[in-house]
């Protein structure tokens, strides 16, 4: 069975290292790669849409050359050294907001996972993630996704970091991905406990022996940091160790910056060497 993954691309030096992140990552299996770029006119969608009609010069201009660029894409995959049989590539043009067409494209083409850059041409210093990149991470909460920093090496991930607070009730549903990559790539799972606590109290416990069971498969280990900001642990933890990945669960009844906050976010990837993967909340 083939896998459908979803690689965005605005065509940055970013983006493309993105995607060949994902040829490595699944170089084993067989996959439909889907190319997607996003245009319009101007950054303001509105007034693209006011001013784009399907067939008007502007908007036949505009998408002439997102596939051509598309096209460019496509060249340079087939021109690589190490081509792969089982990958197939199809690319997709469309006029639309971002995050709409990757929800769209996700649901039309049951995407299992989507990989795209932290930042896009804008490349701002100082700017861990890109808005695209932070919005993916929060709004599109039928796809998992994998961001890419550009720095981020095309090893396979050896060593994931899990950061929790044993404090939400997972399902082994929610980790699916993650336990998939971690046997995939032969990976180790540490599972980061950041505490203000010394002890563990009565659910926390019980929390902690369900993720017990469910990486029971996996070689994985606890450890534990406390009293020190999330940020900062987790920078500190994956630095030291030098790991290769860092997941996080985005619970749909926390709103997102309360898990991931948009400093916490900055913090963790200011010069980021690793990509973050981030599941959903699968609860209704």
């Amino acid at each position: 069975m083939k896998r459908k993954i979803l690689l965005p691309t605005d065509f940055s030096k970013n983006a493309w290292h993105a995607i060949n992140y994902a040829l490595k990552l699944y170089k084993d299996d067989y996959c439909d790669f889907y190319i997607l770029n996003v245009f319009s006119a101007t950054s303001d969608v509105i007034k693209s849409l006011i001013s784009m009609e399907p067939g008007s010069e502007l908007y036949e201009t505009t998408k002439a050359a997102s596939e051509s660029e598309l096209a460019q894409v496509l060249d340079m995959l087939a021109y690589r050294d190490h081509k792969n049989p089982k990958h197939h590539f199809k690319p997709i043009s469309t006029f639309n907001d971002v995050i709409e067409a990757i929800k769209n494209i996700v649901e039309e083409k049951d995407i299992e996972m989507i990989i795209m850059g932290t930042k896009g041409k804008t490349n701002s210093r100082g700017v861990a993630y890109g808005s695209t990149a932070i919005n993916v991470m929060e709004k599109v909460r039928n796809c998992p996704v994998i961001v890419v920093p550009e720095s981020a090496k095309h090893d396979l991930p050896k060593e994931i970091v899990f950061p929790t607070s044993f404090k939400t009730h997972l399902k082994k549903r929610e980790l699916n991905y993650l336990i998939d990559i971690a046997k995939k790539c032969k990976s180790s799972i540490k599972i980061l406990h950041v505490s203000e606590e010394d002890n563990l109290d009565k659910k926390q416990l019980s929390n902690k022996k369900l993720l017990e069971e469910y990486f029971e498969d996996i070689n994985h280990s606890y450890h534990t940091l406390s009293h020190i900001d999330v940020a900062t642990a987790i920078n500190c933890f994956v630095e030291s160790r030098a790991s290769d990945m860092v997941t996080f669960i985005n619970k749909k009844h926390v709103f997102f910056g309360s898990i991931l906050t948009h400093p916490l976010v900055k913090n963790i990837g200011r010069d980021s060497k690793v990509p973050i993967l981030v599941m959903h909340d699968l609860r209704n």
